[in-house]
């Protein structure tokens, strides 16, 4: 593909470079010629290429037209080495994985060196597809991968861990230098890898509670859950349910969450 392309900065553009950090990622993944391997935000091909190379099918979603039309220069190329490389020109932000998922007929392998402006976001949309997605692999800012891997008592524990963890077993694999990138990046990076649990669906209902709750429990990180929760649950029900009202929401385990707001839920039925 060319090399001439300016990187946008309101796509978060910082293009991966290193080969050998290529390499990790790849071998992370292992991608197999017979899944649904979607790739998020290919940009000059840094990953998509050697993904190709393995899994022999590839679709990727890429916002940047100028970018879209190169990659679609290069499927006759692919064409040519027997691989079917797929282009989809969209935002990730509006793209609907479930109903894609239904057209190949599989669960989706997800792979993608994420821009850090819209990671977060990207994250939560694709949570709202996990029933139909196998695993995830993802290049993120590294306090990102901190926040989604964190343990309660930490000062990154917080909405997006317990979100994050409750639907899906997280791993952070390895660390990225901003070297790897052009530009460079001022931040420091790292992959993770992210797969989503099987879920009852009685447990997926309680998600958009649990949301709600889990909000509120961390939007003043200073309040006690008897001042930051006092919209949804009182303080004796909280006791009765083995929580102490007085702690604050970093102490609390992903379960204890979950407790409230089923008990959110049966209150409001």
């Amino acid at each position: 593909m060319s090399k001439t392309h300016i990187p946008r900065k309101r796509f978060g553009q910082n293009f991966l470079v290193d080969t050998s950090v290529i390499e990790q990622i790849v071998d992370n993944v292992n991608p197999q010629s017979d899944e649904n391997i979607v790739e998020i935000g290919p940009g000059k091909g840094a990953l998509t290429f050697p993904l190709l190379q393995r899994c022999k099918r590839l679709t990727v979603i890429e916002l940047d037209r100028d970018l879209v039309s190169a990659l679609q220069k290069a499927t006759y190329k692919a064409e040519q080495k027997g691989q079917v490389l797929r282009v989809i020109s969209s935002d990730a932000l509006a793209f609907d994985f479930s109903a894609y998922s239904q057209s190949e007929a599989g669960k989706l392998r997800i792979v993608g060196n994420l821009p850090y402006n819209i990671s977060t976001p990207i994250l939560f949309h694709l949570l709202n597809a996990a029933d139909v997605i196998e695993d995830m692999h993802f290049m993120l800012q590294r306090e990102v991968v901190d926040r989604m891997c964190a343990a309660p008592g930490s000062k990154a524990y917080g909405r997006l861990s317990v979100m994050l963890q409750w639907q899906c077993r997280v791993q952070g694999l390895f660390a990225v230098p901003s070297t790897a990138f052009k530009p460079a990046p001022r931040v420091e990076s790292a992959t993770v890898r992210i797969v989503p649990k099987a879920l009852s669906d009685t447990e997926r209902s309680l998600g958009p509670t649990l949301e709600k709750v889990v909000t509120a429990a961390f939007a003043m990180r200073r309040k006690t859950l008897r001042n930051s929760l006092a919209k949804w649950i009182d303080a004796p029900t909280m006791t009765l349910l083995g929580i102490d009202p007085t702690a604050r929401a970093e102490t609390l385990q992903i379960d204890d969450f979950c407790r409230i707001a089923k008990q959110v839920t049966q209150t409001s039925d």
